[in-house]
Order: structure tokens, then sequence, then C-alpha cells
């Protein structure tokens, strides 16, 4: 998926005159893995919306994932004093690196299905 398909899947696509984001905040490695998790659940329900065999072995994640992305941002917003633009940088990035190597994006499906499923949603 190339990255501009990516943004656009996460909801985070901005004009490049916006580059001028707040420096991201300092998570800790529970916080690392909510956005990491989330970014996962965004690109794979993605892929699953388009066809994508390779998402078709995860189980659906249109709105269970986007409910883990929503609730889990707004956590780190309040958990970080971070804004709105603070946590689009920190997406975007955790997404891109994601995005451009599908072997990582599959090694942590496993952990943040885990993290999904003791979420409640």
């Amino acid at each position: 998926m190339n990255k501009l398909a990516l943004l656009a899947t996460l909801g985070l696509a901005t004009p490049l005159a916006a580059q001028d984001a707040p420096a991201p905040p300092q998570l800790d490695a529970a916080q690392q893995a909510s956005v990491r998790c989330g970014a996962a659940f965004a690109i794979v329900a993605r892929g699953q919306a388009e066809g994508d065999e390779a998402m078709a072995r995860y189980p659906d994640l249109k709105e269970r994932g986007l409910e883990f992305f929503v609730r889990s941002t707004a956590r780190l917003m309040d958990e970080t004093g971070a804004d709105r633009e603070a946590m689009r940088a920190l997406v975007m990035a955790e997404g891109a690196a994601l995005g451009s190597d599908p072997a990582s994006l599959h090694a942590v499906m496993p952990a943040c299905l885990l993290m999904l499923d003791a979420s409640g949603l």
C-alpha cells in the first residue's frame, strides 16, 4: 500500500503546509503499542475492504479496529496532553513504518489482536 493510501486509510492526510506539527510526546511501551496496533488495525481494515487476501486471515477489523483506534488515541491525548496534530504525527509515522513492511505488520498482529480482545471491544 502506498503512503498516500495509508494516510487516507488512517484519515490523517493533511496539507503539506501543516508540516510545522508539534513534536510528538514521549510514550511508554504500552502507549506506543496502542499507537502501533491502532495503525495496524487501520491498515488491515483497509486491506480487508479492498479484498486483499493477506488481510483476510484476520478477523474483520472495520468496526472493532476503528473503535480501538479512536478510544486509544483519545486516551493517549488525555494521558500525555498531546493535541491532535501531535497524535497525527505519531500515527502517521507508525502507519508508514508498518505499511512499508508487510512482514512487520503481520508480526505485530498477534499481539495487537490480544490487545484488542483485552480491551473488551
